[in-house]
């Protein structure tokens, strides 16, 4: 599977829409022309979302239009109304009478003010821009759309946090791809496939503290302890992963919750009272007349979790730094300069 042609395939689109001054924007995965099935899993305890009940196996709506990832916390969740008006002006969604319902469920990151403006927020046009410029094609990724203002590992305070952004990923087993997008603004530290923390809090002397160990240290410090409470509260990892099998909405649901693992090895901790982490899954709606798959679950949620794992490494590994909060990709970039020279 070439990694450029599998949004394609999959019948999707992605879009962004940035506000780099104010640090924050918006993040719009369409359909190419037509709806898909969607399910959610929530594994955070802060999270912000809306239209979150149309993505449960047992709502009357069975198709979904977009997927909405936005900053600005609960203000940008007005945002979304840029992507009903874009679909209705299509004639995209739900068919009601003389006219449609877009379904767009949408979920916020927290990026009010470590970085930026804390009174910018995505707006509707915004989104309705990421809409029109969605490509299933050389898509960015990075500190742009709803990574504009993102961090990783803030349980030392903001300012020893690292800069987090958005990241694709795609995976194959036998007759199965998938492909993921992350947006990674996590408490936690990312690590990569090896366990090694690569981005997350950082100590003093620019070495990583180990959040995780940290927090369950009989030797944590009182400043370590009043960080977490003051400055913890700014986090949120959205993740969606598509596969290529048409399944139905209780076996996405399935999808997403098995998708947690990625988040599990890849970011810790996460999930916590701090993170409002969703996981999305979707897939391609069936033909009229087709069959169930006959390929096993768990191969699905294999390939599934190893997308995800791969979108979360690669939302810090090309992010740059700004505002004197570094990135990853200030490294990659340097040492590509230097090799230049």
């Amino acid at each position: 599977m070439i990694p450029s042609l599998v949004w394609e395939q999959l019948g999707l689109a992605i879009g962004h829409a940035t506000d780099t001054a104010g640090a924050t924007g918006c993040t719009v995965i369409r359909g190419i022309s037509a709806p898909f099935r969607c399910a959610a899993a929530l594994l955070g305890r802060a999270s912000g979302t809306r239209e979150l009940a149309t993505c449960a196996p047992e709502h009357l709506v069975d198709r979904t239009d977009a997927v909405f990832f936005t900053g600005g916390s609960a203000y940008g969740l007005d945002a979304a109304a840029g992507v009903m008006r874009w679909m209705e002006e299509r004639g995209r969604g739900f068919a009601v009478g003389p006219g449609v319902v877009p379904i767009v469920p949408a979920a916020v990151v927290f990026d009010l003010a470590p970085l930026g403006n804390f009174s910018a927020r995505p707006t509707a046009a915004m989104a309705y821009a990421a809409c029109e410029s969605a490509s299933s094609r050389d898509i960015s990724e990075g500190c742009l759309g709803a990574g504009t203002g993102t961090l990783v590992g803030k349980g030392a305070g903001v300012h020893a946090a690292m800069k987090g952004g958005v990241g694709l990923g795609d995976a194959t087993g036998g007759d199965v791809f998938a492909a993921a997008i992350a947006v990674v603004n996590a408490f936690g530290d990312v690590r990569d496939a090896s366990g090694s923390i690569i981005a997350g809090a950082r100590n003093i002397d620019g070495g990583f503290v180990d959040t995780e160990q940290m927090l369950r240290s009989l030797a944590t410090p009182t400043r370590f302890a009043q960080q977490v409470e003051a400055e913890g509260r700014r986090n949120t990892t959205l993740v969606l992963v598509a596969v290529s099998v048409p399944l139905d909405k209780l076996a996405l649901s399935q999808i997403a919750q098995a998708a947690t693992a990625a988040l599990h090895r890849r970011i810790t901790p996460c999930g916590t009272s701090f993170d409002g982490d969703v996981i999305f899954a979707v897939s391609p709606l069936p033909n009229e007349g087709e069959a169930a798959p006959s390929i096993p679950l768990a191969r699905i949620e294999a390939v599934a979790i190893a997308a995800v794992e791969q979108a979360i490494e690669r939302g810090v590994r090309t992010a740059r730094g700004r505002d004197g909060i570094p990135g990853l990709a200030d490294t990659a970039l340097s040492m590509r300069e230097e090799r230049n020279v």
